[in-house]
């Protein structure tokens, strides 16, 4: 299975595009496909019908979602996106290191930028 340097919950700075220079937080990482879907960025809009409600067995009827144009974020390719360090605030290429813990070895990600270096995972 393809790892990410990228996980949920990440902030991160998108490189290209329109919404180039700004900065989210990752809401869904797919590592398979290579694509992370980034809060509030890359927004597109999609026309929707008037649907019935999955599990919705209530009395009075089927409840409908609204239609209508509805924006919601698209995925982006991890190459789109920068990891931001949370120590330095700067966006940061990721590198891996080993760290003891309890007796064992885990692999721990490390902001690349000469004066800092510190863990991104605390």
């Amino acid at each position: 299975m393809p790892t990410s340097k990228v996980r949920k919950g990440d902030l991160v700075q998108m490189l290209t595009g329109k919404d180039r220079g700004k900065q989210g937080r990752i809401i869904e990482a797919r590592p398979r496909e290579r694509r992370v879907i980034v809060e509030n960025l890359n927004v597109v809009k999609r026309h929707t019908r008037p649907q019935p409600m999955k599990e919705s067995s209530r009395m009075g009827g089927t409840q409908m979602t609204p239609g209508g144009v509805i924006s919601k974020p698209s995925a982006v390719p991890i190459s789109n996106v920068m990891l931001v360090c949370p120590t330095c605030n700067r966006p940061t290429r990721i590198g891996m290191t080993t760290k003891e813990v309890k007796g064992r070895e885990v692999r721990v990600r490390v902001c690349k930028r000469a004066d800092c270096l510190q863990e991104i995972d605390k």
